[in-house]
Parts: C-alpha cells; sequence; structure tokens
C-alpha cells in the first residue's frame, strides 16, 4: 500500500511583494494546514520541511534581470526535486504544502529524472507567462505565474533547464483545469488572463471553469483522468492552487478555499473518485492577491480557517 507523505515548503521566492517592506505570506500556509490536523486527517507519515532561502529582492531590476530571486529559486527547486524524487522513487505518494506556484518546479524536475509524467493544473490562472508572450501578459519577474510556461521549457534556462532536463514536462501531458473566463487582477500586473489562445496552438489542453460548469466536473475530470493515464506517461502531479480573492455581490471564485472545499467534501458531486488513481503525488499552494492581504487557507481542513496575514521581512 503506498504510504501518504506530507512534505512542507514553505517557499514564497516566486511571488511579488505585497506592499513596499513585506513579503508574501504564503509561506504560512503550511503552518496553517497542520494546524488543522492535516497530518493526522490524511494518516501521512512525516516528510519534513524542505527550508527555502531568505526572500530578498536585492538590486534587481523589472525588465532587464528575468526573475527575481531566480539563483535561490534554482537552488530550492533542486532540494525540492531531491525529496519529492526520493519519495516516489520509494513508491510513496508526497503530498507538499506550500508556498507558492513557484515549487511545482522542484516537484516536476523531481519526477522528470525519473521518467515521463504530466501534470494535472488546477489553478485560477493560466500562469503562462514567459519571454515570448510579455507584451500580452506582463513583465517577467514573478517564476508563480510563469508555472505552466516554465515547467515546459519556457523561461530562462537557469529555472526551466536545470540538470539539462528541459523540458520538465511536455505541452501534450499538461492539462490546466480551472481557468477563469474573466480572470482578475493579479498583483497589478494583468487584466486578463490571455493565455487561454496561445495555449490551444501549442496543444497544451485547457478547461476554463465555464466549460467546467457548462459539462460537468465528473465528465471534465474522467476526460483529463483518461488522458493522463495513457502511455507513455509514468504518472502525474496534481497542482492545487487555492486562492482567496475578492469577488463581486458574494459570489465565490471557481478555485476558491470554499469551492475547493465543498469539492473534497462531496467528490461524487465533484471528482469522480477515481481521479486519484495513479498520481505521482499532488502539491497544495497558496496565491496572493492584490485585493486581499489574507493568504489562501487550506481547501481541506473543516474548521473555521485560520487568518494568515503578510508579515515584514
Amino acid at each position: 500500500m503506498r504510504r501518504t507523505v506530507l512534505i512542507d515548503a514553505p517557499s514564497n521566492l516566486g511571488l511579488r511583494p505585497p506592499a513596499p517592506g513585506c513579503v508574501p505570506g504564503c509561506y504560512k500556509l503550511a503552518g496553517a494546514l497542520r494546524e488543522q490536523g492535516l497530518l493526522r486527517r490524511l494518516g501521512a507519515l512525516e516528510g519534513g520541511v524542505v527550508v527555502p532561502p531568505r526572500y530578498d529582492l536585492g538590486e534587481w531590476r523589472e525588465g532587464e534581470d528575468g526573475d527575481f530571486n531566480a539563483a535561490a529559486l534554482a537552488g530550492y527547486t533542486r532540494k525540492l526535486a531531491g525529496r519529492v524524487e526520493r519519495h516516489v522513487r520509494d513508491g510513496d505518494f508526497p503530498v507538499v504544502l506550500g508556498g507558492d506556484c513557484s515549487i511545482l518546479l522542484g516537484a516536476v524536475l523531481g519526477l522528470r529524472r525519473l521518467g515521463r509524467y504530466g501534470v494535472a493544473y488546477v489553478d485560477g490562472h493560466g500562469d503562462f507567462r514567459h519571454p515570448g508572450n510579455v507584451a500580452v501578459s506582463g513583465p517577467l519577474g514573478a517564476a508563480a505565474g510563469e508555472g505552466v510556461a516554465q515547467i515546459t521549457g519556457r523561461g530562462q534556462a537557469d529555472l526551466t533547464d536545470l540538470d539539462g532536463l528541459r523540458p520538465y514536462v511536455r505541452d501534450a501531458d499538461v492539462c490546466v483545469l480551472g481557468i477563469r473566463d474573466a480572470d482578475v487582477c493579479v498583483l497589478g500586473i494583468r487584466d486578463a488572463d490571455e493565455d487561454q489562445e496561445e495555449m490551444a496552438g501549442l496543444g497544451i489542453r485547457h478547461t476554463p471553469v465555464g466549460a467546467i460548469r457548462r459539462r460537468g466536473p465528473d465528465a471534465v475530470a474522467r476526460d483529463t483522468l483518461k488522458h493522463l493515464q495513457s502511455p507513455p506517461l509514468d504518472g502525474f502531479w496534481i497542482h492545487l492552487d487555492a486562492a482567496r480573492t475578492a469577488t463581486r455581490r458574494g459570489t465565490v471564485p471557481p478555485c476558491s478555499p470554499a469551492s475547493l472545499r465543498t469539492s473534497l467534501r462531496n467528490p461524487d458531486r465533484t471528482w469522480p473518485r477515481t481521479a486519484l488513481f495513479r498520481p505521482a503525488g499532488t502539491g497544495f499552494h497558496g496565491q496572493q492577491e492584490a485585493a486581499a492581504a489574507g493568504v489562501a487557507r487550506s481547501s481541506i481542513a473543516r474548521q473555521p480557517w485560520p487568518r494568515v496575514c503578510d508579515a515584514p521581512p
């Protein structure tokens, strides 16, 4: 029987600071989840913490220096990759708690060392910003907003070609689920998600939230599972970004903690139980939004959500 192993990866290296003198508060996500008894609820083994380097923009210049924290992020990616690789090699099921979305680089690098793996990318944003589309997607800098682009080999080589293994995931092996039909502004960088047309042209499968509602989550999940279980894939990783965002008229964002919590509490009405048949592991990430200081809370915990705020460095 596969052992579930809970690993903390509380890195905030891939996000822009929410305000001058502050650092992104998503590094508190793993601790907030553990306070809700996640280790016990999962019946998981303790996998420890992959400690990230200090968040420090230094003299970084937008438009000239690529992604900030790049050297620190590259080193951290290798450390996390080693942890994920070891557990998957041993037959374990790693559950990695972020941190921001840039920790996905460590997970997929670890899997790439073992074979060919896919990714189910459950996120309200396409995260496909790269040097070839900055005119549309906005300036480079925050690796957390470049996740799908980077894992498929687009972006600066010191992050996308570690160990000479670019791409970590092939375009055809990525399924992006839950992109908002009308995206929100992310940290003042972009007003709309323009990734979908480009991804379609590249053969990257993506299903926006409107299509999920029309087709039904169960049908979408089964199609995704069928694709990710097809040879020659050795398995797949589940990326889950739970974001707390400001909404109008009390509506719930499609990838919000409330909607995700409902999905996990009622799997028969949302995702088929077989959707977790052959994943190599999964990662939970927090996404900080411009309109709110609070960072993502757990999509699993059933108690009231703990308040997690940004803190000065």
